[in-house]
């Protein structure tokens, strides 16, 4: 493709260079250049790409996007005032417009993210279209599953992941939107039939500057729809989103539990077995059930289901497809044991994740909840005593350990939890080791007591300074329910 194609709707502030030349590829990462590349150059928060440059050449690149002035006799350099910006509109020409090219739906909020793209996905694939995924656990083309290094990829691999999905016949993209990539540009000109908000609670405070910045990021992707937007309305900052976007030429709808909305749950039922409620539809009510225990199942299923309908699948293809799931990896998973104790792993990292789970495991519990949970390093530290009050009031007994500390010291991170806790209360302990500690909660469980290990989920590692080792919390429960 020529570079002049490749940087239309870019406003350039000025260009060094031949305009009319060949790319063959576009990156930002100076590792991955190869001949007739486009290299983008990026200031991030720990390096400047502009940097690079020369190594880039070394490797074959032909052209250069800045935002620095930069000239170098032989190569092309057109200037942009922002290049991470102006990434996002390149990848879209380089790729040629791939999203507008099938249905992707883009969930965003803080928690139930995932959840909700698995349980689409599914159904989707029980009506017989191809579907991609994009999101925190992994990346699905179609074809090839890709570990996931963040909940959305940078826009230069967004756009070439949507191609690859559109040139394996997928029909849709079940897409986590997270408040970092609507921040830094990622999803600029991706084209979203449908959007779904699902719940704000304090969480990556160390980026946003307070909850309102934060919810104003998430509010970004309804502006970006062309189907639908699907909006919780049980949900403070919800409400707020919708009264937003409403008058928008995009219809918005409802969906919620406690307050009037479009798509509603009645008759609510939770057992450990899973949940069952009366869905009331613009159209239909239906009798649903979910094998997966928890409020927040209810909610997730809402908006898959408000997105089915607004897709127009058929209701017993959805209806189908939620009974007969596996629920999600590391998402409130049980692990399977013959001793009568309740073994669930979940990812719950934010304050309401947590006070989540553990009220979902009291609606079941016959015997005691004891939690192990920790907190990550490097990361919003306001949650910490949060989530600390929250497991000790929800908890007959909660063990305080590690997460992944990365850089930070472990027992400084537990000191912040415990600055939650209510220190005359006898109900917890501290082990630092992550593996002591699940050991300790399973060991001191008895019959009908119910073990929940939070924090991590599906991740099988853990992050020691700035390296992972291999830790599976699964795992380590699993072989301590087998040496009982």
């Amino acid at each position: 493709m020529k570079l002049n194609e490749i940087i239309n709707g870019l406003k350039v502030v000025s260009v060094y260079g031949d305009m009319n030349i060949d790319i063959e590829n576009i990156e930002y990462d100076s590792r991955k250049v190869n001949e007739n590349t486009l290299f983008i150059c990026v200031k991030g928060f720990n390096s400047d790409g502009h940097k690079y440059i020369e190594s880039a050449i070394e490797k074959g690149a032909k052209a250069f996007l800045v935002q620095d002035d930069v000239e170098i006799e032989g190569y092309t350099f057109v200037k942009v005032e922002d290049t991470r910006a102006a990434m996002a509109v390149v990848a879209d020409n380089f790729c040629n417009h791939p999203s507008q090219k099938f249905g992707v739906v883009g969930v965003t909020g803080t928690n139930g993210k995932t959840s909700i793209t698995t349980f689409l996905s599914e159904i989707l694939q029980a009506n017989n279209n191809k579907v991609g995924l994009v999101g925190t656990i992994k990346i699905f083309d179609g074809e090839n599953e890709i570990e996931s290094s963040s909940t959305t990829p940078e826009s230069v691999d967004l756009q070439k992941y949507f191609n690859k999905m559109l040139n394996n016949n997928c029909d849709y993209c079940a897409m986590e939107v997270s408040s970092h990539s609507l921040v830094l540009n990622r999803v600029d000109a991706t084209d979203f039939k449908i959007g779904i908000f699902t719940n704000l609670t304090p969480d990556h405070l160390d980026f946003h500057k307070d909850l309102e910045d934060y919810r104003q990021a998430k509010e970004k992707l309804f502006y970006k729809t062309s189907v639908a937007n699907i909006i919780n309305v049980d949900d403070e900052g919800g409400k707020k989103i919708y009264d937003n976007i409403k008058s928008l030429e995009t219809p918005a709808y409802t969906y919620g539990i406690d307050n009037e909305a479009d798509f509603m749950a009645k008759d609510i039922q939770i057992s450990d077995k899973g949940v069952s409620y009366k869905l009331v539809t613009p159209s239909y009510e239906e009798d649903v059930f979910v094998p997966v225990p928890g409020k927040f199942t209810v909610y997730n299923t809402l908006a898959v289901i408000a997105a089915c309908y607004m897709l127009n699948i058929d209701k017993d293809v959805v209806l189908t497809s939620l009974k007969n799931t596996n629920g999600v990896a590391g998402r409130f998973e049980t692990v399977p044991n013959d001793k009568g104790i309740s073994v669930i792993v979940d990812y719950a990292h934010t304050p309401d994740a947590l006070e989540n789970i553990l009220n979902t495991a009291k609606e079941f519990a016959k015997g005691r909840i004891i939690t192990v949970f920790g907190c990550g390093g490097d990361r919003d530290t306001t949650k910490r005593p949060l989530m600390g009050a929250i497991a000790q009031k929800l908890s007959d007994i909660c063990m305080v350990t590690s997460d992944n500390p990365r850089t930070e010291d472990p027992k400084l991170i537990i000191d912040d939890i415990l600055a939650g806790l209510n220190k005359e209360k006898e109900n917890y302990k501290v082990i630092i080791d992550r593996k002591e500690a699940i050991e300790s909660a399973i060991k001191m469980a008895k019959e009908k007591d119910v073990v929940i290990i939070a924090g991590k989920g599906h991740e099988n590692y853990q992050i020691l300074g700035k390296v992972r080792h291999h830790f599976d919390d699964k795992e380590i429960a699993n072989d301590c329910l087998e040496k009982l």
